[in-house]
């Protein structure tokens, strides 16, 4: 269960006082039990890792707004938290192995996108990035 595992990293970065790594693991309890207290229930795998998806794209965000404004402190924490983020997620898959699971799905040229997605998304969800399958998606109809 990743809400235990993130709780357990949660308390060594308290002792080391390590303040970016508390920040960011307070962030990811707090969405996890947020969303648990929403459903009423355990979350499931695919539940707790498009929380800390969606908590990845969000530093992502914040880390390109860092650049374009040219802010060097606060690029290098927005890099440190989303190291931090992406240990909670499996082994990402290269754009070589997305196409190949894709075409497996039957993904085929002149596939309208929408259908293609809908294929893509639970198949890969955690696997790759979004923005990383959409191009792949894009390239394969």
């Amino acid at each position: 269960m990743l809400k235990t595992i993130v709780f357990e990293q949660l308390k060594v970065a308290m002792r080391e006082k390590d303040v970016v790594a508390k920040g960011v693991l307070t962030l990811v309890k707090s969405a996890l039990d947020l969303a648990e207290k929403e459903k009423g229930n355990e979350l499931t795998q695919e539940e707790e890792i498009a929380i800390v998806n969606r908590e990845i794209k969000q530093t992502n965000q914040a880390l390109e707004g860092a650049e374009s404004a040219g802010r060097e402190d606060l690029i290098e924490k927005e890099q440190t938290k989303l190291e931090i983020l992406k240990r909670f997620l499996p082994k990402q898959l290269t754009e070589e192995e997305i196409i190949a699971e894709l075409t497996a799905a039957g993904i085929v040229k002149g596939m309208n996108m929408g259908e293609a997605m809908k294929i893509a998304k639970p198949l890969l969800a955690g696997k790759a990035d979004g923005a990383l399958m959409s191009k792949v998606v894009k390239s394969l109809i």
